[in-house]
């Protein structure tokens, strides 16, 4: 099999209660293209961001913190502010999720409680990632490595069990914070969709993802186009036909 063979990350995709309504905050928040979507609603970027953002209809309730979310990054103390003070306008709220009251980042959680941080100016790490800095994952470092090969973006970080990949093409990081982990809540509110690339198929990329440590899982999804796989962590993520 092709090394070069690699998966696209399509979309990262939230479970919502309120899908439009949810699709409408981060519209606001990030000042994206909102689109129809089959399922849902969807947001393009108007940035480098090489992936798009889902908000797809759930009857489960959120359960704990998750295990990955959005840090946005600022040039300015005053535009750390603005981004806060956008936020809280359009239903976000300040939350306390044990940082501490000296940290720089401001946490919040959106109209569903999803947790996402407005990361200080100056933070070397996400200088030149966009407004999206990073997707900032709990995780170990095997899925770390799992993740850069299943996309094919390279490690940029691999450090004390932390790791962080990007797109070559630029655009956020996604790191994982090493152990220890979070425990398991059951079925994660955000999740990794994937598309086979262009000289692929759904059912080579995932016999390829199987190879590389991912496992199939049910959750109830009944007969559907999509595969469902976890990664080495437990974190479930789909694969989607060719879009």
């Amino acid at each position: 099999m092709s090394s070069r063979m690699t998966c696209e990350l399509f979309a990262v995709s939230f479970d919502a209660s309120q899908p439009q309504r949810l699709a409408r905050f981060w519209f606001g928040v990030l000042d994206w293209q909102l689109i129809d979507d089959p399922d849902g609603a969807a947001l393009l970027p108007s940035d480098d961001t090489g992936f798009r953002i889902r908000f797809l209809p759930t009857q489960r309730q959120k359960v704990g913190q998750n295990r990955m979310h959005f840090d946005l990054t600022s040039t300015s103390l005053e535009g750390q502010q603005q981004t806060v003070a956008r936020a809280l306008e359009l239903g976000a709220r300040h939350i306390d999720i044990g940082q501490d009251p000296d940290d720089g980042h401001v946490v919040l959680a959106d109209p569903e409680g999803n947790e996402f941080c407005v990361i200080e100016p100056g933070n070397n790490f996400l200088a030149d990632c966009g407004f999206i800095g990073a997707l900032a994952c709990d995780g170990s470092q095997e899925v770390g490595y799992f993740w850069s090969a299943a996309l094919g973006w390279p490690l940029v970080w691999d450090q004390d069990q932390e790791t962080a990949i990007r797109s070559p093409f630029g655009g956020p990081k996604i790191t994982w914070g090493g152990p220890p982990l979070m425990p398991n809540t059951g079925k994660q509110r955000l999740h990794f969709d994937l598309t086979p690339s262009a000289d692929s198929d759904q059912q080579t990329e995932v016999d390829r993802l199987l190879s590389l440590g991912a496992t199939r899982i049910g959750i109830g999804q009944g007969e559907v186009g999509w595969v469902v796989l976890a990664d080495p962590d437990g974190n479930e993520f789909c694969v989607l036909t060719s879009h």
